[in-house]
């Protein structure tokens, strides 16, 4: 990249010497992805060099998959590969994820989605926020300009979003983002118990009740044929919602 093309992209994203300073750790869950895994690292590395990320840590966490995941993470020199021995489900793994970046002494973790619908470039755009706002969380939300975004999609995290307000009350656009970041304090206090999807509105509960501040801003959700064919469905929505009366009833009485 040309220098006044660095500058001005440098200039963009806000990148500063405290980045460089800080120890970011990416983490992405992967279940059957490698088809794609491969090309999504491949240009994660090369977007964090030209974000002035270079130095962050990337890490996969490889949930039991039963293709060839795990060989094309190790394909590529600088990543981390954490792998479980059965499939545990994307909750289970961003936990996984989570403890490591704790563990390991991370200033940041930023989780993104191993099926290519998140632009690496906005990875560089989250750990930025988290940096300059002072915020706890930064969710990459695609609702804020959902241009692209299928409507039936649209639908159902604009529905999760709601009821997760109604039994949490915490209001974000898009609670169901797989991009999101957490900065130490975060890293330190969150913790949830689900294992399947249900995690990210159970996440938003935590959230909540750690008084963490969270901060939303907008970004490109790429939809292929492939992506559109993995994560949740609509029709899980009904079982996630199961889950989560589930959850708040258990607390309620628990005390």
């Amino acid at each position: 990249m040309a220098l006044e093309a660095r500058l001005k992209f440098v200039k963009m994203y806000g990148m500063k010497d405290q980045h460089k300073a800080s120890k970011v750790t990416i983490l992405i869950p992967a279940y059957n992805e490698g088809t794609v895994i491969g090309s999504v690292i491949d240009k994660l590395l090369k977007d964090l060099k030209r974000t002035g990320l270079e130095k962050a840590t990337v890490v996969v966490i490889n949930d039991g998959s039963k293709d060839n995941t795990a060989q094309e993470v190790r394909k590529r020199s600088g990543v981390t590969l954490v792998s479980h021995i059965l499939n545990s489900g994307a909750g289970a793994a961003i936990r996984t994820g989570l403890s490591y970046a704790r563990d390991t002494g991370a200033d940041y973790a930023v989780t993104m989605d191993a099926d290519g619908q998140h632009d690496s470039e906005d990875v560089a755009r989250v750990v930025q926020e988290l940096v300059k706002d002072n915020s706890d969380i930064v969710i990459g939300s695609r609702l804020i300009n959902a241009e692209g975004m299928p409507w039936y999609r649209i639908l159902g995290n604009k529905g999760l979003s709601f009821f997760t307000f109604t039994l949490f009350g915490l209001w974000v656009r898009d609670s169901q983002s797989g991009l999101r970041g957490f900065n130490r304090k975060a890293l330190e206090r969150i913790t949830f118990h689900s294992n399947n999807y249900t995690y990210n509105s159970e996440l938003m509960w935590r959230i909540k009740q750690n008084k963490l501040k969270v901060k939303e801003i907008p970004i490109k959700a790429i939809y292929s044929e492939y992506s559109l064919a993995k994560g949740q469905s609509n029709w899980e929505v009904v079982h996630i919602v199961r889950q989560l009366l589930k959850y708040r009833f258990l607390e309620f009485f628990n005390g």
